[in-house]
């Protein structure tokens, strides 16, 4: 008979004692049973004591908690939290330097129990740090260890960052600042103030102020990765806090430092690889360099603005420079009006008399027009030898400049996501951005020549306008998806992915689509999938036995803290725990929790997750919820919650968690797997009959034969 729902067996420890066994009734109180276990060990002052887990995170058993406890669970008898909050309160006041650095450790430890955090800041205790930092005679371990535990204090949010003293941020500030410091106090102090600066706009601007972005150059430029990782973090903090002509003053000032240029030769080339959080912070710099261009997009030409249409007449001199120098000034206005507009025509404006209507869209608005600028000033030979190029053509055949220019700038602003938000666990940037100041120009550059070697490579008239500018967007897609590491390799692989490649790969593609469709063919589809769909799950399940590495994220920022979830060998069991950075594939026996598959009773993903819906604030963020999932377990229904670090990630641990429950894998992953799976086999299968075109209803049978006697009797040849 199983045991009742509200009993639990669990084993307890003590220091030098027999562990005990009982069953704990989750309806009694807590402190009924806390009597009982220190009655049994002969305690007195069982208020004194208190339950902990005695692996994992060792958090304290409380009245709010104790629902989570599971059979089999291992807990240890301890000092209550008000009693070890006590104890360490006054080790802290000690004038013993060995008994205030073991306090101040063990504080820094114990803090991320929110129970004992209660307590602790109850007590004052965050007055007794700020006294360490603001009188400023601690240094090293004894500094590194306060600035620790009033990180993970803070961290429940009991106290507002906006609360600090202005003295306790200035000895922070100053720690950075410092040529001469220890490096866990300084990459401490960096986060500190990376949590502060989204915290308030006060807070913001004091950072801003006394922590100058060359003192973050400087950090960026050290061989320590984690105070180098720091660094950056706060950087970017600044960057997403700050206002929009704040934002555009720091971008250009880290372009006047070189800012790129020192990423893409020391960070992403560095020797040692890429971690996902340093990933993420490139991707985020990338995101907001590129949403500078924004306002522009947005801007629509303004037809009476007399700054916008004397740059529109400096790009037709740029192209009819020869032609312009003739004197004017004897034709008449009406003369004149109709040479600037032949020449605005063969610019390729559709408006030839006003052709700031033709720049009136937004997007991509005044950014096509500055694109057009930039191609005219900076490559002046490509930019007269696409006009005249094109003038010399019949009139069908010439490729507009400016309309494709328009065309292209959107495309671009598509594909690199100008204008979207920034996403917080996304980690794919583009290594090229990095080895290019003015990157969005440059690659405009080289993808309006890229229009003209394909209009000529596809002979296009003006009605294929839209069929060439599509084969170029494939084309630098494509070329994209392979991640080239300069412009220059990009140019190179873009160019060489011509009109006829890309038919290729597009013949290629509609073949292997025709092909699958016969109804032979599909029938064999059909009769392959069941055992290619048991070789995905076996795969998904060795996925979850390998195990992921997740990262917690709060609603105030992009936590550090990392935790580690695999599946047991056997199937049965999930682990998971807390990990420290840096840690690729922890050992299962250091994953402390424990979840049995059979108590697993659903799986949640996107809005349906408990996790997304406590943080859906208004402006719930779009990437968060197509990477959420959650585990509901045990029979008081239970959840463990997670965000994959990618869409990849996501869809095989929900296939896998869905093979688990005995459900069918849903993910798109699954279904591109299985497309791969059986493309390759049907292809193996169909060797034989290449080049043979396949009947949609098998040959007729033929009838059985009148006698048999034309078969041979082996009998006589015997004799």
């Amino acid at each position: 008979m199983p045991p009742p729902k509200d009993v639990v067996k669990i084993a307890i420890q003590m220091v030098g004692a027999i562990p005990q066994l009982i069953e704990l009734q989750q309806t009694k109180p807590l402190a009924s049973v806390l009597k009982d276990v220190c009655d049994a060990w002969s305690l007195p002052n069982a208020e004194h004591y208190a339950l902990q887990y005695a692996d994992g995170r060792q958090t304290y058993i409380t009245e709010s908690n104790r629902g989570e406890i599971k059979n089999g669970s291992i807990l240890r008898l301890t000092t209550s939290p008000d009693q070890e909050a006590e104890r360490l309160y006054n080790g802290i006041r000690s004038n013993n330097v060995d008994v205030k650095t073991d306090s101040l450790k063990k504080l820094a430890s114990l803090s991320q129990d929110v129970t004992f955090a209660q307590e602790f800041i109850n007590r004052n205790g965050l007055k007794l740090i700020f006294c360490i930092v603001e009188e400023g005679n601690d240094s090293g371990e004894i500094l590194a260890h306060t600035l620790k535990a009033f990180m993970e204090l803070m961290e429940h949010d009991f106290v507002s960052w906006e609360t600090l003293s202005a003295a306790f941020i200035k000895k922070i500030v100053s720690y950075v600042n410092m040529n001469a410091m220890d490096a866990s106090v300084q990459q401490l102090s960096l986060s500190i103030l990376e949590n502060m600066v989204p915290s308030s706009r006060l807070l913001f601007d004091l950072v801003k102020k006394e922590v100058t972005v060359d003192r973050l150059l400087t950090h960026l430029q050290v061989t320590n990765a984690q105070l180098q990782l720091k660094a950056m973090a706060l950087l970017i903090a600044l960057l997403l806090a700050a206002t929009d002509s704040e934002r555009r003053d720091m971008m250009e000032y880290l372009r006047e430092k070189n800012i790129r240029q020192f990423i893409h030769k020391n960070i992403i080339h560095s020797p040692e690889p890429l971690g996902d959080e340093m990933a993420h912070y490139l991707y985020v710099l990338q995101s907001v360099s590129l949403n500078l261009y924004d306002r522009r997009m947005r801007t629509s030409m303004d037809p009476y603005s007399q700054e916008q249409r004397e740059l529109l007449q400096s790009l037709r001199q740029a192209a009819f420079e020869s032609e312009s120098e003739a004197p004017t000034s004897n034709f008449s206005t009406e003369r004149r009006r109709s040479l600037c507009a032949k020449e605005f025509r063969k610019l390729g404006f559709t408006n030839n008399s006003n052709p700031a209507e033709d720049l009136r869209r937004a997007p991509p608005g005044l950014l096509a027009l500055d694109n057009m600028l930039y191609f005219s000033r900076h490559t002046p030979n490509a930019y007269s030898r696409f006009i005249l190029e094109n003038s010399s053509r019949e009139d069908k055949h010439e490729c507009p400049f400016a309309r494709s220019s328009i065309q292209l700038t959107l495309i671009l602003c598509e594909i690199l996501h100008i204008g979207e938000p920034c996403s917080e666990t996304a980690q794919a940037f583009y290594p090229m951005f990095f080895g290019q100041d003015h990157f969005f120009e440059e690659l405009f550059c080289i993808c309006i020549q890229l229009v003209n070697k394909t209009w000529k490579e596809m002979r296009a008239t003006q009605e294929d306008f839209d069929k060439v500018l599509q084969v170029v967007r494939e084309q630098i897609t494509r070329t994209l998806s392979l991640k080239p590491t300069s412009l220059e390799l990009f140019k190179t692989r873009v160019n060489a992915l011509n009109y006829s490649e890309i038919l290729k790969l597009r013949q290629t593609e509609r073949l292997h689509q025709e092909e699958t469709l016969a109804v032979p063919v599909l029938e064999l589809r059909e009769r392959l999938k069941p055992e290619l769909l048991e070789l995905i799950r076996q795969q998904r399940l060795l996925r979850l036995c390998e195990g992921t590495l997740f990262r917690k994220i709060s609603s105030r920022r992009r936590q550090d803290k990392l935790w580690y979830c695999r599946l047991s060998p056997n199937h049965k069991v999930l682990h998971y725990g807390d990990v420290e950075e840096g840690v690729q594939s922890p050992p299962i026996e250091s994953l402390t929790e424990k979840i049995p598959v059979a108590d697993m009773k659903a799986l949640l993903i996107g809005k349906e997750c408990p996790h997304t819906k406590e943080k859906s604030s208004g402006k719930q963020n779009k990437d968060v919820l197509e990477l959420a999932f959650s585990i509901v377990y045990d029979v008081e229904e239970y959840c463990l919650n997670f965000v994959a670090p990618t869409r990849y990630e996501f869809c095989l641990w929900t296939d896998g968690l869905n093979v688990l429950l005995g459900k069918e894998m849903t993910s798109e992953r699954m279904q591109t797997d299985l497309d791969v799976l059986l493309s390759m086999e049907l292809k193996l299968r169909l060797l034989d009959i290449e080049n043979i075109s396949i009947p949609d209803t098998p040959p007729p049978v033929p009838k059985p034969p009148s006698n048999l006697n034309f078969c041979y009797d082996f009998s006589h040849a015997e004799q």
